[in-house]
């Protein structure tokens, strides 16, 4: 027989709403796949705010997404235009699920979690736009499927950590969002400079 999960405790959930705000700005769907699957086998005490993700028909939207996303982010170009659209998708989201992983009971933690949790996603997201974005200049496809694969890997890892070993996964994300800052500043100005040396210069005046 089963054991019962035991309901998470505030450090447990505060770590898994920073958790899944940060991975929904990399892997929504996967996000909600995963959390949603593991609280359908009994293998996680979802939180009231979170138990709609194991009803079976999010279940299988979520899939569905999750093996779309899945190859859309291995091909090149695609990546970016699937990441330019989601940009509206991934930064709400991520503010939801944050805010659902602490719920009704904690209203105000729910709030900060909320906001904290849609900066998370945001920077996380921008960071792998940017970085993708930046891959896809080079003619060779493998890094674009290596920077993929890692990405795909990190998200169960998180939210493995936030769960099982929250006060591992706060200095973990701490150095994944530095590097995620870092990466958005030398990469902006590299697509910037990219961009800038293959646009016409404008006609100098006569």
């Amino acid at each position: 027989m089963n054991a019962v999960p035991v309901a998470l405790e505030l450090p447990q959930l505060a770590a898994l709403a920073a958790a899944l705000g940060w991975a929904s700005g990399m892997r929504l769907y996967a996000v909600v796949f995963i959390t949603g699957a593991a609280g359908h086998l009994g293998w996680l005490p979802l939180p009231p705010g979170l138990q709609v993700l194991q009803h079976p028909l999010v279940l299988g939207l979520s899939f569905v997404l999750f093996v779309v996303e899945f190859v859309a982010d291995k091909i090149p170009a695609v990546d970016t235009l699937w990441d330019a659209v989601h940009t509206f998708i991934r930064i709400p989201a991520g503010a939801a699920l944050a805010a659902g992983a602490l719920g009704a009971d904690h209203a105000t933690w729910a709030v900060l979690a909320a906001l904290a949790g849609g900066s998370l996603a945001a920077t996380a997201h921008a960071a792998k736009a940017t970085t993708r974005a930046a891959a896809n200049t080079s003619p060779e496809p493998f890094s674009n499927v290596l920077l993929s694969l890692a990405g795909d890997a990190a998200v169960p890892l998180m939210l493995w950590l936030a769960v099982q070993h929250p006060a591992v996964f706060w200095p973990v994300l701490a150095l994944a969002m530095l590097l995620a800052l870092v990466l958005i500043a030398v990469l902006f100005r590299f697509l910037r400079a990219l961009l800038r040396r293959f646009m016409p210069r404008p006609p100098r005046a006569a």
